[in-house]
């Protein structure tokens, strides 16, 4: 009788034991993704980030704040490593941070860490003439995005042929330097803030990119894509917040914590 008691409490204990294997709930949340960085382009904001490595994430969210406004608030969800934050306003920066969620609705804390980029605009095939040729069609004003003429007050730079040879002129309150060459528009991720031409000017060269730095410490790139003895054709990216020099992407060299929720020749 004492046997077959002990062999029944056993089974029981056996049976409760595996119940509570394979009952007990999931509660552990991923981990944190890690390595975030953040690219600014025109009206968006591209964030990146490592995949993590648990086999059970099903997925992540995105929370962010602008410079606007420190409400952190979700924006999204992805199930890559990769997210487009659209239709945003250029020239204001946006701040962010990335959970990630496993299959059972467990998301990691908010990080405190976060990335930042200031989304600016950019344009595409724009023609400028030789000031010498048609002046009221040489110059460009990133403030407006406009040509106009070579010697207008707002003038960030204008197009030259001399002598057989293409120029990119600026006046003395602004620098230009030629970067090389460069595959797109997107190679060039920040502007240098030393380095600047002393003549005010560089060859124009197609295929190749060059920032300015306007008379009021606004940053831009020009990367030229065909030129003639008549004329250059460009795009172009402009940073509206002074004295920033990212073009491309705002990433961190020290994650900080997520505050408050988160001259013509003659």
């Amino acid at each position: 009788m004492k046997t077959i008691v002990f062999l029944n409490l056993f089974i029981m204990v056996i049976f409760l034991g595996c119940e509570d294997r394979i009952y007990q709930p999931d509660m552990m949340p991923p981990a944190a993704p890690r390595n975030l960085y953040a690219e600014a382009g025109d009206n968006l904001v591209e964030l990146f980030w490592t995949q993590n490595s648990e086999r059970d994430v099903a997925g992540y969210r995105v929370y962010a704040h602008s410079s606007n406004s420190k409400r952190v608030q979700y924006i999204g969800s992805t199930n890559t490593n990769h997210f487009i934050d659209r239709g945003i306003e250029n020239g204001v920066t946006y701040y962010y941070a990335v959970t990630a969620h496993d299959i059972n609705g467990n998301e990691n804390e908010m990080s405190r860490e976060y990335i930042y980029a200031t989304p600016r605009p950019e344009g595409r095939d724009v023609i400028l003439k030789d000031f010498r040729r048609y002046p009221n069609l040489s110059g460009y004003d990133f403030s407006t995005y406009s040509v106009g003429r070579y010697n207008d007050d707002y003038t960030d730079f204008f197009f030259e042929y001399y002598n057989g040879v293409y120029y990119l002129n600026v006046w003395d309150d602004t620098e230009i330097q030629g970067m090389g060459y460069t595959r797109s528009l997107y190679d060039i991720i920040e502007s240098p803030t030393t380095g600047w031409s002393p003549t005010k000017d560089a060859q124009a060269i197609a295929g190749h990119t060059y920032v300015i730095r306007t008379w009021d410490s606004h940053y831009a790139k020009v990367r030229i894509t065909s030129l003639t003895s008549t004329r250059i054709v460009f795009d172009w990216a402009y940073q509206l917040q002074a004295h920033n020099p990212f073009l491309k992407i705002d990433k961190s060299k020290e994650r900080k914590p997520l505050t408050r929720n988160f001259s013509s020749r003659g």
